[in-house]
């Protein structure tokens, strides 16, 4: 038998390890209100050389997944930025975006002059500062102020900072490599721009054709996308850049190819779950702790980068204030989201701390202001920008006007339909009754819908077996149509993939809403794979209502809904529950959560938004109540105000940057495990128009 000691340096062990490390360590710390990165870099730091020694560093194992890591951060970094925003106010994010890359540049230079470092060192110090993560994103999206056009300036201007910062990176490691003259730069300069080119159009291009050709097979098409990252990386190399730059260009590439397909959330997901949390283990591994106390000790150096970098981006910020004629609260905004230094700014220090520019105190003052930045940054991100939401927030609830025709007479009405795709006759009754008083309701129409998978042989029993029964389960929902009055218009499908033919009939039928029921399915296969509703959910052209009834839609007597902000989403989702109280004479209560330390102005403030939202509804004042509840644990304050109501309608949004699935923020996944009532997840498409009714 081996000894223990030889069978712990085995690879397998060592990949176990980590896994088990990504498992438990980051919702541990997400317990204690601490961001999960900071929990592995703590668990690098304690299984590392300066604690357990249980990994090493230098081992073949850790420097491949590290390695993987690195590149898959930066790529994502590329895949996460909105072209689509970019473009809208290209112009004045360009201008920030210089502005908040050449402020910070030129502060982290002239601070490393300071402290002693060369030009080469003090350069990519300030080129440390110049960029900046998305880290609160996903903060302004959930406040519904995606759209402000600082938010939107700000987000475009990443692009300008990261590929800013990446090619100062590029330069600095040629000049540590010695010999390196005008006419190197120039070539290097150059050859990066060809390259940059052949990357961006070329690989957009080939993206294109080859998932034109390959159509639904996401297999391939994730392979495809996995290879342009890491062959884009070796051609950076080859170059003379670093792999990095290669990565991000990639995912600026495919940017356009994977869209905000399931493509994409695949992606996302392996990175996010598996290689980026071991580049971070690994950055933890790098940590020297008695370097880390020094550096503390003397605090001269961490806090004078951390000053300039808050000093700088600020500085930034106040330009784009004086230049776009911002507001306050939108500068505070801009300057919260630019702080955050984690996905280029960690991935560049590695590489000037392996090539020898950076010393190890460096280093580690970076890892301290990553640290502080990814807490801060975000807490302010969530102050500033639940301000700036009141501010540009109205609640535009009116009537809707009868649309004009050519010449000024009246247009007939947009039909009402309502896709309910029937594939479970235990639950098929109270999603077709659903239908059917959401479709009376609008004077439409109910379309069931029976998918039977397709086969190879057309004539094979398989098929036959489920056309049959796709036959008894239209008959079924005609039938309950019937008994509510309202029309049907059955519709048989054969599809290979069950998503698809949904998405398609109702894009065909112009559907108005998709109502599906909620998929028990919440393991791991169904966050990498997806399920039908997540499918669903990302190709429709319309709202898609996924349901979990426990009684009949037509018993409904106290209904709930959490608003979490005033955007014609949120509005939307207080519409759909205002149908089935008026149904149902039933009562309705509008419950927002917020912090125990919200001023009392700011209470007031949304008591009033949701009294409004209730009057431009004509919800019943006698049938309707808002409660405002003070609570840090958003989960917990719903769950308990469930238990009063027979119906939850909860405002659906995608996950970015991680898992497939529906989510109202952060929490549906608990709440839904926690709601012993019935439930309607509303989603919608990223597409869907805010001024559509339905």
């Amino acid at each position: 038998m081996e000894p223990i000691s030889e069978t712990l340096r085995e690879p397998v062990v060592t990949f176990a390890l980590l896994l088990a490390v990504i498992l438990i360590v980051p919702p541990v710390f997400e317990r204690l209100r601490l961001p999960g990165l900071v929990g592995l870099l703590a668990a690098g730091v304690l299984l590392g050389g300066s604690g357990l020694n249980v990994l090493n560093v230098d081992s073949d194992t850790m420097k491949l997944l590290s390695e993987i890591g690195k590149i898959y951060l930066m790529f994502v970094a590329g895949l996460e930025i909105d072209l689509a925003q970019f473009r809208q106010t290209r112009n004045r994010s360009l201008g920030f975006g210089f502005a908040t890359f050449a402020i910070p540049l030129i502060g982290g230079t002239a601070l490393g002059r300071v402290f002693g470092f060369d030009w080469n060192a003090s350069i990519l110090i300030g080129s440390l500062l110049a960029s900046h993560t998305l880290l609160a994103y996903p903060i302004v999206r959930r406040l519904g102020v995606v759209r402000d056009e600082a938010v939107t300036v700000t987000i475009g201007a990443t692009i300008f900072t990261d590929v800013g910062a990446l090619l100062v990176l590029a330069i600095c490691v040629g000049v540590s490599q010695g010999d390196f003259s005008t006419a190197k730069l120039v070539t290097l300069l150059g050859g990066l721009a060809i390259y940059s080119a052949a990357v961006l159009f070329g690989l957009d291009w080939l993206g294109k054709d080859f998932f034109r050709r390959t159509r639904d097979d996401q297999g391939n098409q994730f392979l495809f996308v996995l290879l342009a990252v890491f062959v884009t990386s070796v051609g950076a190399q080859l170059i003379g850049v670093e792999k990095i730059i290669g990565a991000f260009l990639a995912g600026l590439a495919v940017n356009d190819v994977v869209g905000d397909g399931p493509v994409k959330e695949k992606v996302e997901f392996v990175g996010s779950v598996l290689f980026i949390p071991i580049f971070f283990v690994d950055m933890g591994l790098l940590l020297d702790v008695q370097a880390f106390q020094d550096i503390l000790g003397s605090i001269g150096l961490p806090a004078a980068i951390v000053g300039m970098l808050l000093l700088t981006k600020f500085l930034a910020a106040w330009v784009a204030k004086l230049l776009y004629r911002y507001s306050w609260i939108q500068t505070v905004t801009m300057w919260s989201l630019s702080v955050p230094q984690v996905a280029a700014t960690l991935a560049a220090a590695l590489v000037g701390y392996q090539a020898e520019i950076l010393s190890k105190d460096v280093f580690n003052s970076v890892i301290l202001l990553m640290l502080v930045t990814a807490v801060g940054g975000p807490l302010i991100t969530a102050r500033a920008a639940a301000k700036l939401s009141q501010e540009v927030t109205t609640l535009e609830v009116e009537e809707p006007e009868e649309p004009m025709a050519a010449g000024g007479a009246i247009a007939p009405p947009k039909d009402f339909k309502v896709v309910v795709p029937v594939y479970n006759p235990e639950t098929e009754r109270y999603l077709i009754e659903l239908g059917a008083l959401l479709a009376r309701h609008e004077k439409g129409k109910i379309i069931p819908l029976a998918i039977a998978r397709a086969q190879a042989h057309m004539d094979s029993p398989q098929l036959s077996r489920a056309l049959q029964r796709g036959e008894q389960l239209l008959e079924q929902a005609v039938l309950v149509t019937q008994e509510q009055g309202v029309d049907a218009m059955p519709q048989m499908r054969i599809a290979y993939d069950v998503a698809q033919g949904i998405s398609h009939l109702s894009r065909e039928v112009d559907a108005s809403l998709v109502i599906l029921g909620l998929s028990r399915e919440m393991g791991f296969r169904a966050r990498l794979f997806g399920n039908i509703a997540d499918s669903v959910l990302w190709s429709s052209h319309c709202l898609v209502a996924v349901a979990r009834l426990l009684n009949s839609p037509l018993k409904f007597q106290r209904i709930l809904v959490p608003v979490e902000n005033f955007t014609p989403s949120a509005i939307r989702t207080v519409r759909f529950a205002q149908i089935l109280a008026e149904a149902n004479d039933a009562e309705v209560t509008l419950l927002h959560v917020c912090s125990p330390r919200m001023t009392e102005a700011r209470q007031a403030w949304f008591r009033s938004q949701m009294t409004i939202l209730a009057e431009r509804l004509h919800l019943p004042p006698d049938k309707t109540t808002v409660q405002l509840v003070l609570e840090d644990n958003v989960v917990t304050a719903i769950a308990r105000a469930a238990q009063d109501h027979e119906l939850v309608v909860l405002r659906s949004l995608r996950r970015r940057g991680g898992a497939n699935g529906l989510v109202i923020s952060e929490v549906t996944t608990p709440l839904l495990q926690r709601l012993a009532c019935s439930v309607v997840l509303l989603g919608e498409s990223q597409t869907l128009p805010s001024a559509v009714t339905w």
